[in-house]
Order: C-alpha cells, then structure tokens, then sequence
C-alpha cells in the first residue's frame, strides 16, 4: 500500500518525507494523507498484473460471485479490494500504522470510504472495517475523513458514517453551488449547511467538526471554472469527453470560458467571493482546494486526473484580479480564525435561562421579523438573514473561562437584484458595524456603522458584527 520502501532513493524520500512533516508540525500544521485503499492500479481482470492480481484474487478483490473470474467494480476503476477479508483488512491496518509510527501524520482521508465498509454486498456501518479502526490504539487519536460515497448500489452515505467519523459534505457542495446559481426552493437545506448540517450529524453525537465542507475539490471543476462554464470540456483527456461528471451545478454568467466582457468579469469574480465567503462562515471545518485562493483555472476540464502540463499546474505570476482574490481570501480566513462564533464547537441551540429562551442563533426575512414557516418554503426566495449571538457558545477555555465572542449578523441574497432589510436589534450593546460586502469589489473589508435598513446588492453577502468602533 505504501510507495515507500527503507532502501536506496525510496530510503530518501522516507527521510524526505519525514523532514516535511516535521517543519509542518513546527508551523502548527497538521498533515492528513489522503489514502486510497479501495482499488489497485491494475484495473479489472483483463489488465496486467502490477500489484496483487494472480496472487490470490479471491483475497484481496471483490469478484463476482457466480462468475469469481470477473471483479466486482464499485470503484469505476475495475477492481474494489476484498476489505471484508480478514487478510485484506489486516495489509490495510499495517498501512496505516506505519504511516502514524513511522510517519508521524496526524489522520487520513478515505478514498470512496463506502466501498471500504461494504461487506457481503451492502456499505455496513457496523463492520469489520470500522471495528478494527476503532479498536486499535494506534488509530485511536487520529482524524479519520471519509469520502462517504462509491458508486455502487447504496454507495452514497454522507451522514451516515459512525461518530469518531468526519466526512466530505457533499450535500454542502451540492447546496451551495445550487444557491448561489440561483435555484429555486434551496433556502431551507442552505440554512442548514450555513450552520453545520445539524440534520446529518448531531443526531448521533457528532459536532460541527464532523462536516467538512467543500464547494469544490481536486476532482471536478476549480472555483474559477465553476463561474465559468456550464459545460465541462475534457476533450484534452482523450475519451471524445465522455469522462468526468455532467453534474457541475455551474453557472458562466452568459459566456463559455474566458470573456473580454466587463461586467461578466466583475460578476465572476462576485461569485468567487460569494462562494469562499460562504465557505469560511459555515460552521464545520472548511475545505479550500489549492488554487481557488488565486482563481486557478483548468479550461472547464473537470476530470484532470491524467494532465500533468499548464491545465494542473500553478501559475504564480497573478494579474491584478488574481492577485486582489488571493489578499480577499487571506482576509477572509484571518477573520474566522479570529472569531469563534464563526466555527462553534457546537451545534445551535436556544437553552432557557431563568424562565427566558436565550437566542444563539435567529433568522430573519428583510423586513427584520423571524421567518415564517412560509418564508422556509417559499421557493422564489433567495434572501435571508441569519443572527449568532456571541454570548452564548456555551464552551470555555484551556483555563476554564467562559469563551464569548461578537456576535455577527449574516446578510445572503442569491437573487439578482438588490433587497432592502429592516436590520433587526443586536444583542448587545454596541450598534451594528459593516465587517464584510462581497459586492465591493476594491475594499470589501470597509469596515463602516450602518442604519437601520440596508441594501443588500444583487448576488451579494454583507457581513456585520457589534464590534466596538476602535478609536
């Protein structure tokens, strides 16, 4: 399972490896290895043999089990590994310890996790997989992360993996990507991945951190693409462009790629800010692929996997746009980093003191009431305003203090035109200041006092917080 051996050139890349982990670990960086221990490289059976095929398929692959000559293929790669095998699963435990003992990496991502945890024929939740992880007390501290899917029958489990668990939200994705493009009737299920996706993961115990959220990732469109086309374009990969996914749920703003066009340009470049806006002020633990922080792009190819030319690499020479979207999303992340109300360890909930319900989180229509159960379900509405009350994380500090924070008022409105809100009362005594306008493109941060109603521009997402004027 491992590329690395204790000899020669690859004996160096270990001592390699290890140095990088080192200094990440100086910097406060934690190292998660994104692991794939669902498929081998040797394709299905009519492939060479390059890793275990020959040596006993009945073991290690999954085979079908009238016809064992044929693998079982939940992968889309042609050959699942056989995790149900006590053999299989015992090489893929060796695995991961090395890679904590030796390594010193701090967890792992799963690759098409599901396909990990099928048994007989269905993704179990309950086996011999996540037993044997569970249970052993080298993996006991580690950040486990899966991609909750395959693409097998019942593939699809996101919410659904067990408590120690974290998972790749691809409802998040979906959601989002939906919202801001302007679709109807995404209001309601917006609401919940702003706030963590409660309706996944705090029924079983688990906490915000469990949702790692993601608009997009090293498969399918970059950021850019995503505002930038409304068709994938792999012909570069030789399949006539008929790989990769035709769900993208993106949107080019009325040209097909790069455009000379001024307003399409100033609308993209909105959009970015919107997504990566809304990304950094959900609860849950944001995922940002490399590059969306300088608007990388691979020319609408969303299946990049076998390019290793200009459409995968980085370009570091930024123009003024790329430039100014890198210093946004540095400012972007200082602000959550800065702010705990932005990432709760726990999910909301109103708690009645003495009699009371104290709010920690409220939302409002424009006209600054509470929404109705109507407002939720109206399909036409884009527009909404969410409060975090500051006062009531209900957590404390490595030395027992209360933790409290500003609190903030979130302004989201995904239609195209601009909408009046009635701002309602802040909870505490400081007035309403502007902290965030994805609709001012020059200073966005332009950190202003505000009235009692403002204009929330089309597309756009206006941030406030009741943080004293500093003098």
């Amino acid at each position: 399972m491992s590329r690395y051996s204790s000899s020669g050139d690859d004996g160096q890349q270990v001592v390699e490896f290890k140095q990088m982990v080192k200094r990440l670990h100086a910097e406060g960086i934690e190292v998660i290895l994104d692991v794939v221990y669902n498929h081998t490289c040797e394709g299905n059976e009519m492939g060479p043999m390059l890793s275990l095929k020959g040596v006993d398929n009945l073991t290690y692959y999954r085979t079908v089990p009238d016809d064992p000559q044929h693998c079982m293929d939940y992968t889309g790669t042609g050959n699942t590994l056989n995790v149900y095998h006590p053999q299989t699963l015992m090489l893929i435990m060796d695995s991961l310890r090395y890679w904590v003992i030796e390594m010193h990496v701090d967890g792992f991502r799963f690759d098409l996790a599901s396909a990990l945890a099928r048994e007989l024929q269905d993704v179990n939740k309950l086996g011999a997989f996540f037993d044997t992880i569970h249970q052993d007390p080298t993996l006991a501290d580690v950040k486990l992360i899966a991609e909750p899917w395959d693409i097998g029958e019942g593939g699809y489990q996101v919410g659904n993996f067990p408590v120690m668990w974290a998972e790749w939200n691809g409802k998040y994705r979906d959601t989002v990507r939906r919202f801001w493009k302007g679709d109807s009737g995404q209001l309601s299920d917006f609401a919940y991945r702003l706030t963590g996706s409660s309706d996944l993961y705090q029924s079983d115990g688990r906490t915000p951190s469990a949702s790692i959220n993601f608009i997009t990732a090293h498969d399918g469109f970059t950021l850019c693409d995503l505002v930038s086309y409304n068709e994938k374009h792999n012909e570069a990969n030789g399949n006539n462009n008929t790989d990769g996914t035709d769900s993208n749920d993106s949107w080019n703003m009325g040209a097909e790629g790069p455009t000379d066009d001024p307003g399409i340009n100033e609308m993209r470049e909105r959009q970015v800010r919107n997504f990566l806006t809304t990304l950094m002020i959900s609860q849950g633990v944001p995922m940002l692929l490399a590059g969306d922080e300088f608007s990388r792009s691979q020319q609408g190819n969303n299946n990049c996997y076998c390019q290793d030319n200009e459409l995968t690499w980085h370009d570091w020479e930024l123009d003024a746009p790329r430039k100014r979207l890198l210093e946004f999303t540095a400012q972007l992340i200082a602000l959550r980093k800065k702010h705990p109300n932005l990432h709760r360890r726990k999910f909301f909930q109103d708690r009645q003191i003495r009699g009371s319900v104290v709010r920690d989180i409220a939302w409002y229509g424009s006209d600054g009431k509470d929404v109705s159960d109507e407002g939720w379900k109206d399909g036409w509405n884009k527009s909404i305003a969410l409060l975090l009350n500051g006062q009531t994380l209900n957590v404390t500090d490595v030395e027992g203090r209360p933790v409290v924070d500003n609190s903030f008022l979130i302004l989201v409105n995904a239609a195209p035109e601009g909408v009046e809100y009635v701002l309602p009362a802040p909870p505490g005594k400081h007035p309403w200041r502007q902290v965030l306008d994805t609709n001012n493109i020059e200073d966005p941060f332009h950190a202003e006092e505000v009235g009692a109603k403002v204009i929330v521009g089309g597309r756009t997402v206006r941030l406030y917080n009741d943080c004293a004027e500093e003098k």
